[in-house]
């Protein structure tokens, strides 16, 4: 066994700033759509949903933004996050490959969702608004901005897909424990729920739906603001600090990435590892090749269109070109709650687009594989949603196994299972089963697309 697979960085050691990753992109990514006029979007329309200073971070250009000190100082309470060697697992692996994971396991909402969280509470409080509403699919999310509100004295309300909301009690106890209120969504709360329980009273649930009920209770309050914690530009923006961190930790390492791993739902923990990688290959400093992994079940990036598209099923938030399966789409209740978004964050669609990423799908059940295989070895159990990502790694460790070649690979472990229990439970007993999202329903859902005008 090798020893040093542990790479630590002090609390000076936080990034200063966050990476925007618009500031070296060769093409700029499409521009975002009013939903009723389909015109470009003014920042003055975005408004009733966001203080001024995310609006200004949604649409910057700049290279660098300053994470403010009180951010900073929240951070650490898990800031910086570890770097390991899974030395243990390639040995198990016959690999050559060097495998790397960055751990976001250890924030006290279990995952890399506070990193987002923490900032959109600080710059909502500054901006003296009362109250947070959001969706979250798995609870991650949820009870990450739960946490951060309570940090800053703030509100919090969150519509929880229903089907999340039945499988997840402990992560919904978590949301509540940090003091906000939890709904399973589609409620009786909001219009938009109200019309989807009408034509179907046993709905599961989505994260489309989700987001319309929470944006439709931020647009009727003045004191009320929404809170999104993936697919928007300044949410993958301050999901940055882990490739920061993680670029600092190869360099403790003595190594550099050949390839990069990163799971896919709406893509923030994607763009959180991957985007500082690609940053730099931009600026032609260093090549590297990142490979995005979705499940079989939700494959809007690699079953989706890249399309004009609504973020929500209501049809209440702007138009934004995005791989996707149509705002209508409601994906089965398999267990990666948190990657059952009908699409992809524009920019990491964006990046897609211009070839400096790779996508890949895979089956539930090798994502279940590939974690508890990992867990054995490494001892850190993952959430369902970051087995996509250890299953991409295994892959890739295979691959250099078979060309006989030793690459460094690193993926971003981007949560730990432990409030994932019953997933793994019906694992064991057998009952989970792959799901591959049949073409002919891809094709239904994305007959409803609005046609937008080039």
């Amino acid at each position: 066994m090798g020893s040093h697979t542990k790479f630590l960085l002090s609390e000076d050691d936080i990034p200063q700033a966050w990476y925007n990753i618009v500031a070296d992109l060769p093409v700029p990514p499409p521009a975002v759509l009013h939903p009723a006029t389909q015109q470009l979007i003014a920042p003055g329309d975005l408004e009733p949903l966001f203080p001024q200073a995310l609006i200004e971070q949604e649409v910057s250009r700049q290279r660098e933004i300053e994470i403010p000190g009180e951010v900073r100082r929240l951070y650490q309470l898990w800031r910086p996050a570890p770097l390991f060697r899974a030395r243990r697992w390639e040995e198990a692996l016959q690999t050559p490959a060097r495998i790397y994971y960055k751990y976001e396991g250890v924030s006290p909402a279990g995952s890399h969702k506070p990193n987002t969280a923490v900032a959109q509470a600080y710059y909502n409080k500054q901006a003296g608004v009362r109250r947070l509403v959001t969706e979250t699919g798995a609870g991650q999310w949820g009870s990450s901005l739960a946490m951060a509100c309570n940090f800053f004295g703030l509100e919090c309300q969150v519509f929880m897909v229903r089907v999340s909301y039945d499988q997840k009690p402990y992560r919904r106890a978590l949301i509540e424990t940090y003091g906000a209120e939890v709904f399973a969504s589609p409620s009786s709360r909001t219009a938009s729920g109200r019309a989807i329980l009408e034509k179907d009273p046993k709905c599961s649930g989505s994260l489309g739906i989700a987001i319309s009920e929470a944006v439709e209770v931020a647009a009727q309050d003045e004191q009320t603001k929404y809170a999104l914690g993936s697919v928007l530009n300044h949410v993958l923006t301050h999901q940055t600090v882990i490739g920061l961190e993680a670029l600092q930790q190869m360099r403790l390492a003595d190594d550099y990435p050949d390839v990069i791993v990163g799971c896919t739902g709406g893509g923030s923990n994607f763009a959180g590892i991957a985007f500082p990688f690609i940053g730099r290959k931009l600026r032609g400093e260093q090549d590297v090749r990142v490979v995005a992994v979705e499940p079989a079940a939700c494959p809007s990036l690699t079953k989706g269109r890249y399309a004009y598209d609504f973020g929500d099923t209501a049809h209440l938030t702007p138009l934004v070109k995005m791989h996707t399966l149509g705002s209508t789409f409601v994906p089965p209740g398999f267990h990666a709650g948190g990657l059952r978004y009908h699409g992809m964050a524009p920019l990491v669609s964006h990046v897609l687009e211009i070839g400096q990423i790779e996508a890949v799908a895979v089956q539930q059940l090798e994502a279940f594989a590939a974690g508890v295989q990992f867990a054995r070895c490494e001892g850190i159990l993952p959430a369902p949603e970051a087995n996509h990502a250890v299953a991409g790694a295994l892959r890739e460790a295979v691959r250099c196994k078979e060309e006989g070649i030793s690459r460094a690979i690193l993926f971003n472990l981007c949560g730990h299972g432990h409030f994932d229990m019953q997933a793994y439970m019906d694992y064991f007993a057998g009952k989970l089963q792959n799901y591959e999202y049949p073409d002919a329903e891809v094709a239904m859902a994305l007959a409803g697309l609005p046609s937008v005008a080039a």
